[in-house]
């Protein structure tokens, strides 16, 4: 089958009108698993923390494709969506402690006094052994067998890949098939019901669980972003927002753990403590006003009814970025 990158579609050639599930899938695939391998010799190089997280996003990204097109694929055992998750959790590892490193050391601490700062850079010191032991089991992941027989099944499936009968039907015709279940996962989340002023342990995992939706529903969207309008563009855009705010909020929470793991005498930091509240109440400012918009009918219907539109106008969705302005999250959640 043919290969066809979003960026040479143009929505109304004949390309696209017969383009076929299958097809587009093989795309997705092939543009996800290279991206993953692109970064795998910059990960290990270890001079730009950036490499992590590309290849961390490019696992998810191929695991997202995986499950969005499964149906129509047929990938080997090797490539499985565990396997692809196994590799994401140890990068996800190391990549999780860089970003509570950079934020330990780029917000917090500047913004201590001596005492406290002698005191943080005990903790720092304590996850850069952490981080040193994540690093070492990224090294032993991809020099294993395991991982060189991920990349061996996703070239030998290129190469000749092999389809189920449902691969045939039009793209265009299932894609709201594909993007209606995702849409109302989201929508059914609990996490809509948690006021901004509610932020308990449970409820923290809770928000977090739906940042973990937040997430998929853009990387599975932006697969299908040039068959829609702008108001599709505009709602993935401030999904990415959502999520990035409902990130840095999980980070803060991350830390706090951490903290009382590596930071005995955290009790005595007042001033750490009253920089995480204080961040992670900026964090949800806005938190309200978005999740009552997603409890409203009329914009959960318009929603459903954009996805049943492609290659078409849609009515205009206003998005949580145009009721009202977006701050940036401090600390900003290194993560995507």
């Amino acid at each position: 089958m043919k290969t066809t990158s979003p960026a040479e579609l143009q929505p109304e050639s004949q390309e696209v009108q017969s383009l076929t599930l299958g097809e587009y899938g093989y795309s997705m695939i092939n543009e996800q698993y290279h991206r993953v391998i692109k970064y795998e010799k910059p990960v290990l190089a270890d001079d730009d923390l950036e490499n992590l997280h590309h290849m961390r996003v490019g696992t998810r990204r191929l695991r997202t494709a995986l499950q969005v097109f499964g149906m129509a694929l047929k990938v080997p055992k090797a490539g499985s969506i565990r396997r692809i998750t196994e590799l994401a959790r140890v990068l996800g590892q190391l990549r999780d402690l860089d970003v509570q490193l950079a934020n330990l050391k780029d917000v917090y601490r500047p913004q201590l006094d001596k005492k406290e700062q002698k005191l943080l850079d005990g903790a720092i010191k304590a996850l850069k052994k952490q981080r040193s032991e994540a690093f070492a089991a990224v090294e032993d992941t991809l020099a294993r067998s395991r991982y060189q027989d991920l990349k061996q099944a996703y070239e030998t499936w290129l190469e000749k890949p092999q389809y189920t009968a449902i691969a045939q039907l039009p793209l265009l015709m299932v894609l709201p098939d594909l993007l209606n279940p995702l849409l109302s996962e989201l929508l059914l989340h609990p996490g809509w019901l948690i006021p901004a002023d509610h932020s308990s342990q449970e409820e923290s995992k809770t928000l977090h669980e739906l940042r973990k939706v937040c997430k998929h529903v853009r990387y599975q969207t932006e697969f299908f972003v040039c068959f829609y309008g702008d108001p599709f563009q505009k709602w993935i855009k401030a999904i990415k927002v959502l999520q990035d705010q409902l990130g840095a909020f999980q980070d803060s929470q991350v830390l706090i753990d951490l903290l009382n793991t590596h930071l005995p005498a955290s009790q005595e930091m007042k001033g750490l403590q009253a920089i995480i509240q204080r961040n992670r109440t900026d964090i949800l400012s806005t938190w309200d006003e978005t999740r009552q918009q997603y409890l409203d009918s009329d914009f959960r219907l318009r929603l459903h009814h954009i996805l049943l539109q492609p290659l078409q106008n849609s009515e205009t969705l206003s998005s949580p970025e145009e009721q009202s302005p977006q701050r940036d999250p401090q600390p900003l959640a290194l993560q995507q």
